[in-house]
């Protein structure tokens, strides 16, 4: 376990996963620490690399995306470095995970419709063979993280 991350820090740190905007004066509130103690662990556990940045949730349906998508890639032999050179261009692609086992790629993708999803295979077909899962709904989106027991 990280010295770092005391009882405290882990209720800070599950405040600013349910919330990222939530005040430190609030989180003080909820933690039994005052507004400039909340900031100053946060500052310390940003600056160790635990807190890695806030970003805003943005819904794929409501930005005009009307496909998620959930794509694995097989690469073809010597292909796998070629792709992972040009994956980080391709927008479509929110998160991406090298993997072990059969496939060596997951990637979850956010598409027009149909039709762009079948531009976008056909981008990919040259690095390996894809499989694709079209999500359906999100049963769990960036759970926050415990401390494990």
């Amino acid at each position: 376990m990280n010295p770092k991350i005391d009882e405290l820090n882990w209720k800070i740190l599950k405040q600013l996963q349910n919330n990222a905007r939530e005040s430190f004066a609030n989180i003080g509130r909820t933690v039994g620490l005052t507004a400039p103690a909340v900031a100053e662990r946060v500052k310390k556990m940003e600056d160790l690399g635990i807190i890695l940045g806030y970003k805003a949730k943005v819904s794929h349906a409501l930005t005009g995306h009307q496909l998620k998508a959930i794509i694995t890639l097989r690469a073809f032999m010597g292909k796998l470095k070629p792709f992972l050179a040009v994956v980080p261009n391709l927008q479509e692609v929110i998160n991406c995970y090298r993997i072990t086992g059969n496939e060596n790629i997951v990637m979850e993708v956010v598409l027009k419709d149909q039709f762009h999803l079948e531009r976008f295979i056909d981008q990919l077909i040259q690095y390996g063979e894809t499989r694709t899962h079209i999500v359906l709904s999100q049963v769990i989106s960036n759970a926050p993280m415990h401390k494990i027991k």
